[in-house]
């Protein structure tokens, strides 16, 4: 049985409130934390808080994480878990947050969610990139500030991801296309300057919810500044997102129609990520995305 004293201890002292720890639930993780639901009581009312665990080392991707959390949550456009206070006690990173009750996604909700996200993506900022680098599930994500978007995305994206796919042990064809793609990156752009959006960096379904008050909420993001066409590329990937919600977006804030394209080279982006982390079985999607890319630069 886990010791929450510490954790709790150190939640109460950064409260105004004074959290009456009852017991911890486990409520399960992906594939990179573990994740309980701790329960108690504040001004004898039930309350409960959730906390992501991993090992020390780890205690830099939580502080990145509540970074950006808060940076989603400062416009004040849409609903993100609290941070409350994060660190390492007894060997384990921890994270602790603001929980909140899921219900069903109605449509209202669906098209508020859209319209949330093009007011999110209206703050901006002067370069791409971020003041930290984070995470992109468990993989480091540079964020080096940088003018230029094309740059930006060739060499902290992809660049970068194709690095450290030829580092566990993906050479070859991947690399040689991979590297011809990122010689013609430019090709993707022409007529289209993107402005460096707030983007949530990580936008698959599991990323959103709504709660049961009819609330669209995000979490677990990767937060940089970048195309907003980026965040609206990974909705697609894996599905799960109604057709409600991009109409909404898209009354909110239309699409350049080069978005069609440009789509699949931000997934790329996406697909290496899961090529590293999980390995060949993504070696296969990765290959043919990068060749039906190179189509389009050689048109």
């Amino acid at each position: 049985m886990r010791n929450w004293s510490g954790i709790v201890d150190t939640l109460n002292q950064q409260s105004a409130q004074h959290f009456e720890f009852k017991h911890a639930r486990y409520v399960g993780g992906g594939c990179i934390n573990e994740t309980w639901i701790l329960e108690g009581q504040q001004n004898s009312k039930p309350q409960s808080y959730f906390v992501k665990l991993n090992q020390p080392e780890q205690s830099q991707m939580f502080a990145a994480e509540a970074e950006g959390l808060m940076a989603l949550a400062a416009p004040g456009v849409i609903a993100v878990p609290q941070p409350l206070t994060w660190g390492i006690e007894q060997n384990q990173a921890y994270l602790v947050m603001s929980t909140f009750q899921t219900g069903s996604g109605s449509g209202q909700a669906i098209r508020q969610l859209g319209r949330q996200l093009a007011a999110l993506h209206r703050h901006q900022q002067a370069d791409f990139g971020w003041h930290r680098e984070n995470t992109i599930g468990a993989t480091q994500q540079v964020n080096t500030p940088d003018s230029q978007w094309i740059r930006f995305f060739r060499e902290q994206r992809l660049g970068f991801q194709l690095s450290l796919a030829a580092r566990n042990g993906y050479t070859g064809k991947l690399q040689s296309t991979g590297e011809r793609l990122l010689a013609c990156v430019g090709d993707f752009f022409s007529g289209y300057q993107p402005r460096p959006s707030l983007l949530h960096g990580d936008l698959w379904s599991g990323n959103y919810a709504i709660t049961q008050t009819g609330v669209p909420i995000l979490f677990d993001p990767a937060v940089y500044y970048g195309d907003r066409e980026a965040d609206l590329a990974m909705t697609e990937l894996f599905g799960g997102f109604p057709a409600d919600f991009y109409a909404a977006y898209q009354e909110s804030w239309p699409l350049d129609p080069g978005y069609a394209t440009r789509k699949s080279l931000y997934n790329l982006y996406h697909i290496l990520n899961h090529l590293n982390l999980f390995g060949g079985a993504y070696a296969g999607q990765a290959q043919r995305s990068i060749e039906q890319l190179l189509s389009v630069c050689q048109a």
